[in-house]
């Protein structure tokens, strides 16, 4: 998988184990053999993590009993190419996912973050919004012709919005060092010694250059998600953000602009997400009722 911005990035497709449904529904077969009538998920993971690692792929199998899963590793992590950005450029990563499950099929795509993943699902689902075209009929299959809104001078794909967003323990705003584990994690991404650390000791090559410019923040981009559905999950023992993050989020989302899921005893990212919750996650991205 390539991005608009030349990177190579590696990419795994799985379909869903189960059709479009919940476990056990019997509604696999048929509806599993359409993407046009399988929704599909598109997995963003967090900081120093990959396509291939435990809690991701975990995730993904949890996902594909609801739904197609798109799995990849950002740039500058795992088997990708280019180096991290830490959420910048990588919205490109997930647009290119995203292009791939539409070009797969798929009429339905949701984004589903983690930390780093989150805040880029935000920001991907702020750039990339699909609205009717002025005066376009629907094509044959159905579906509105979009177009999608130009936002930072960067957005160059069509087809790559998501159709509803997720986003999981992410930050509301960038720079954040209140907690010790997010000033580990500036010394990583800042110091050529931190950057040593994460290129051997994290599998994670990371860029050494600042942002220029600053791309838009979490609290920024929520208010432009609307009208796709946006999800916020976070759990109320996160030692990376505090709960004044998501709440953030929610409030500058407006009112009904987001539904948030403060989780009792979660801790941080896929790897405090239990099975359950990413089932609750696959339902409510896949609209299918709890069972």
């Amino acid at each position: 998988m390539l991005t608009d911005d030349g990177v190579p990035v590696e990419a795994v497709y799985e379909p869903c184990t189960a059709g479009f449904g919940a476990p056990g529904d019997g509604a696999s077969g048929a509806l599993a053999a359409s993407p046009a009538t399988t929704p599909a998920i598109v997995v963003a993971h967090g900081f120093t993590g990959s396509a291939d690692r435990p809690a991701v792929r975990r995730a993904a199998r949890v996902f594909a009993q609801r739904a197609a899963v798109i799995t990849f590793s950002f740039r500058g992590h795992g088997r990708s190419g280019g180096r991290s950005t830490v959420g910048d450029r990588e919205v490109l990563d997930l647009a290119a996912a995203v292009a791939w499950a539409r070009q797969l099929g798929h009429t339905r795509v949701v984004t589903v973050g983690f930390s780093m993943g989150g805040s880029v699902v935000l920001r991907h689902g702020a750039l990339y919004t699909a609205e009717p075209v002025a005066g376009g009929a629907e094509s044959a299959a159905g579906v509105t012709p979009v177009r999608v809104l130009e936002r930072e001078g960067r957005i160059r794909r069509t087809g790559a919005h998501s159709d509803a967003v997720v986003s999981v323990s992410a930050p509301a705003r960038w720079y954040y060092r209140g907690t010790a584990p997010m000033r580990r994690l500036h010394w990583v991404v800042t110091r050529p010694s931190g950057r040593l650390v994460g290129r051997y000791g994290f599998r994670t090559r990371i860029a050494t250059e600042d942002w220029d410019p600053v791309p838009l923040s979490p609290v920024a981009s929520v208010p432009l998600i609307a009208p796709a559905p946006l999800l916020l999950v976070h759990g109320d023992r996160d030692p990376y953000f505090p709960l004044d993050h998501p709440r953030m989020l929610a409030e500058a989302a407006g009112p009904g602009g987001a539904e948030l899921w403060v989780e009792r005893g979660m801790g941080h990212a896929e790897n405090a997400a239990d099975d359950a919750l990413l089932a609750r996650i696959a339902d409510w991205a896949t609209g299918t009722p709890p069972a």
